[in-house]
């Protein structure tokens, strides 16, 4: 059997460049190697690209290793990847990086690259910027096309996507940094006019939790607005309510299918990045104890929300559901979601019978199908 070349993208310049190491990590091991050779690329937070065997040990050796699991930080001095398995063991710019001086799409990526597995998470990666360089190259590429991706970054356009289809969200405001800074007091007192708290403050391209806050009071508010527009030019303040994060997985293209549906029972107050990566005191539950209907409408309204942005090859829908009134509200579509085995994107998938290295072959599947 030949054996398809298949490029992992990992790192990158946003603030979820440790997550994307971790699931990279994952996605590297998880891949078959009878099937696949794999050419590792890591994009440093500078913006240098690296290729070979030695681009995770380090990405990982220079990663803040707060923003690592604890096992991944201790070995992340030592981690490195079976030289029979890799391809490109060198520390020369990936040929990706190279298009200043050699302009020409089809000299992005080696020739003999089939398909390319871009396991980035966040701005410059996530929202569109490199799967608009491969579109450009005419390379393959796992996930969601160029509009799909840069929606389904942007909070505001998502949500302006979900509210065209008919889908249920939650209350929420933008707000542009630019006015913020410019009269905080205007702005706040706009927020406390339309929305009651709590309120989750949050930057609108990111993930990961990274950058979002939940407010209280106007303390609370003023905090979170300044810790998001560290982040981003535009901020998302979105109501709070009383939750049970519901979650569910959508693989395919045209004919997209959905998961069974999980809950997530976060360690903290509300799921932050700690209680998704760090303290692993999260509780997870597969299937989601929810009566039939509500996992049925969950699946259904998780596949409309991937169709209503375009979706392509993977997703992972977030809901919140009103421990209150019951009432089902979807919060967003992540198109390329954590992919440890452990991740909630693959662990419902494996409970819907879908094992993890079956889901890697799925997915790369599904990136050719796309390209043909």
């Amino acid at each position: 059997m030949t054996k398809r070349t298949v490029a992992v993208l990992f790192g990158g310049q946003s603030g979820e460049h440790e997550v994307s190491l971790v699931s990279a990590q994952a996605v590297i091991a998880g891949l078959d190697a009878a099937k696949y050779t794999i050419l590792p690329i890591g994009i440093t937070k500078n913006g240098h690209w690296i290729s070979g065997h030695e681009a995770m040990p380090r990405l990982l050796a220079a990663a803040d290793k707060a923003k690592l699991p604890a096992a991944t930080a201790a070995a992340a001095t030592q981690a490195h990847w079976p030289e029979e398995r890799l391809d490109a063991e060198t520390d020369e710019p990936a040929a990706l990086v190279r298009h200043a001086n050699e302009p020409t799409p089809a000299d992005l990526l080696p020739p003999a690259v089939d398909v390319v597995f871009p396991v980035l998470h966040g701005p410059l990666g996530e929202d569109g910027s490199v799967q608009g360089v491969l579109e450009l190259a005419g390379i393959p590429y796992v996930g969601c096309g160029i509009a799909a991706s840069a929606v389904g970054m942007d909070k505001a356009l998502m949500k302006a996507a979900f509210a065209a289809a008919g889908l249920p969200v939650l209350p929420w405001l933008l707000v542009r940094r630019v006015d913020y800074q410019g009269d905080p007091e205007t702005v706040c007192n706009q927020i406390e006019a339309n929305l009651s708290y709590p309120v989750f403050v949050k930057p609108a391209n990111m993930g990961s939790s990274v950058g979002v806050s939940k407010a209280k009071d106007r303390a609370g508010l003023i905090a979170g607005l300044n810790e998001a527009a560290g982040y981003d030019r535009r901020i998302i303040i979105e109501q709070g309510i009383p939750a049970r994060e519901i979650e569910v997985s959508v693989l395919g293209n045209d004919a997209p299918v959905a998961s069974i549906p999980g809950e997530v029972v976060p360690s903290n107050e509300w799921y932050d990045y700690a209680a998704k990566y760090i303290d692993g005191a999260s509780h997870i539950h597969i299937p989601a104890p929810i009566e039939p209907e509500v996992a049925e409408k969950v699946q259904s309204m998780a596949l409309l929300a991937f169709q209503s942005i375009d979706g392509a090859g993977l997703a992972r829908v977030d809901f919140l559901l009103n421990k209150e009134t019951g009432e089902l509200w979807l919060n967003e579509v992540n198109t390329m979601p954590g992919f440890t085995p452990i991740s909630m994107y693959a662990k419902m998938w494996a409970a819907s019978g879908l094992a993890y290295a079956a889901l890697l072959d799925r997915l790369i599947e599904l990136a050719l199908e796309r390209g043909r």
